[in-house]
């Protein structure tokens, strides 16, 4: 079984498939679309995904995420696309999880390398405002 062990092995596009699973709401979303990772000339890579997000009852919308991927000592570290930190990757494991306080509200990631390079990024978002659990799974795109 191989896995990812560098930054520049998710260079490319991905085939971006979402399931949004919202506690608080009741609602139950997906988001279909593609994500990009493109070296930035600084040795980083910049996340974008966009897709159309759609809620049952609702009008599709297009979503978009954009963050910065930047090699560190022992994985990937993750920064908001201003840069402030997000999380850390850990690549020497196959299931790596991280966490992220954003006052009031936090966040736990899950990832999930075991099938590469199928991979998925499980997160569990809970605060006053918030409870969801959301799941990414991303596939090489086609001509990738």
């Amino acid at each position: 079984m191989r896995h990812v062990r560098k930054l520049e092995e998710f260079e490319g596009a991905w085939q971006l498939s979402r399931q949004i699973a919202d506690r608080r709401n009741g609602e139950e979303g997906t988001l279909e679309g593609v994500a990009r990772f493109t070296p930035d000339g600084e040795g980083r890579m910049r996340y974008e995904e966009e897709g159309q997000l759609s809620y049952a009852g609702q009008a599709p919308m297009t979503a978009t995420r954009a963050y910065i991927w930047e090699a560190s000592e022992d994985g990937i570290a993750v920064s908001f696309a201003d840069g402030r930190p997000f999380h850390h990757i850990a690549l020497d494991r196959l299931m790596p999880d991280d966490n992220h306080h954003c006052d009031p509200d936090f966040y736990h990631v899950s990832y999930d390398f075991s099938a590469w390079p199928v991979w998925r990024a499980a997160w569990r978002v809970v605060g006053p405002e918030k409870d969801y659990r959301m799941i990414s799974e991303y596939r090489r795109a086609s001509g990738a």
